[in-house]
């Protein structure tokens, strides 16, 4: 049902390279991606960001982050996003994706899942086991 899935937030280093590591290794068979609404085109995942991921055991490959298009959302058939006003911004430029943008928090409260970009690591912190709970909500559903 959902074999290509896109995880999306805004500059495409931080949280959704993070979730698409999560996915990817719990989901190996399905084929996992992310971008950004902005974009940081070019720019490697946000080095605390990707300790944080290893410290909880988790692998970040390689990465370069990219901004979110046309081509991107009409080949994803699930794209789950951080925050309320990303899908809404999705919706509004790409509404042909309306019915496959989701919060990843859209199995287990609905909430935001705010951006830890050029914060303390105490917030990536944080925030990490918000994306892991989501992302386990997702993984139920996949």
């Amino acid at each position: 049902m959902f074999e290509r899935i896109l995880v999306v937030c805004d500059g495409n280093i931080c949280r959704s390279p993070t979730v698409a590591a999560m996915l990817a290794a719990a989901r190996p068979d399905k084929r996992i991606s992310s971008a950004g609404l902005v974009g940081l085109e070019g720019h490697d995942m946000d080095s605390t960001a990707r300790d944080v991921a290893a410290a909880q055991g988790l692998e970040c490959g390689p990465h370069q982050a990219r901004k979110l298009d046309r081509a991107l959302c009409q080949d994803a058939d699930l794209i789950l996003v951080m925050e309320g006003r990303q899908r809404d911004r999705i919706i509004q430029q790409f509404p042909e994706a309306s019915g496959k943008t989701f919060l990843l928090s859209h199995w287990n409260g609905g909430r935001d899942i705010p951006d830890p970009y050029r914060r303390g690591r105490e917030v990536f912190e944080r925030i990490y086991p918000l994306m892991r709970q989501a992302t386990d909500a997702w993984l139920k559903k996949l």
